[in-house]
């Protein structure tokens, strides 16, 4: 029998404390480790933040990992390495360990890189995944958009600088929801305009959070967005 503690990748949802499942909450508060995303200017990540209200740090042992926004192949490496064998020493103390991502674990998400090392690096390790609440669902139900209906398609794609790309990823698709849109605005704003679209989109930024922002599309041109937004694009 392994002594070694259980790594769970934990969905804690879109933003708002309210949206994670009774099993996550049930593993948050049974996990004496907490990891989660830290920022380097100190402040609280987007995971954490959503858990806040349902942790006593005095209580836990919180453990930020930092995950650095480069594309240096010797830094990522280096970092996630040294963030993968952080969690290890925790696991190998036998304690069970919490590792908190906005959205689902398994969707576009930090902890699916986590994942896949920590079985490379240690596959001895037992992995487990709590589904949660995505910004997907968070964003149809606050805007009231059915996503899909009888036999309609629906794609999810990072949005990306490529007109004809994401022009044929609508033209080809009930509904489309693109992630990512923020570095792309202008370029996505071009796209609906020449589709005559631009009333069948919406833009929302950190989605059910306190801090969420529902924008008007016709007023984005040469907006600075933060990089938790996305566009909902419902023909």
């Amino acid at each position: 029998m392994s002594n070694l503690g259980i790594l769970y990748g934990l969905g804690v949802g879109p933003g708002d404390p309210e949206l994670i499942t009774v099993k996550a909450f049930r593993v948050i508060q049974e996990s004496p480790v907490i990891a989660y995303p830290k920022k380097l200017k100190g402040s609280k990540s987007y995971a954490h933040r959503i858990v806040d209200v349902y942790i006593n740090p005095e209580e836990k042992d919180m453990l930020g990992l930092v995950f650095p926004m480069t594309k240096d192949e010797a830094v990522l490496e280096r970092e996630w390495t040294k963030s993968v064998e952080l969690v290890y020493e925790k696991l190998q103390e036998g304690k069970d360990v919490a590792f908190v991502t906005e959205g689902d674990p398994l969707l576009y998400s930090t902890f699916i890189h986590m994942m896949k090392l920590m079985q490379d690096m240690h596959p001895d390790v037992e992995i487990r995944t709590v589904p949660g609440i995505s910004s997907f669902n968070g964003s149809a139900s606050r805007l009231g958009i059915a996503l899909a209906d009888g036999d309609d398609r629906v794609a999810i794609i990072p949005a990306y600088d490529n007109y004809e790309a994401m022009r044929e990823a609508i033209e080809t698709h009930d509904a489309v929801v693109f992630i990512k849109v923020a570095k792309v605005i202008d370029l996505m704003l071009e796209v609906l305009r020449d589709l005559d679209l631009l009333d069948k989109a919406s833009v929302v930024t950190k989605v059910t959070s306190d801090e969420e922002i529902i924008w008007d599309v016709r007023e984005l041109d040469g907006v600075d967005l933060e990089y938790l937004t996305l566009m909902v694009v419902r023909k």
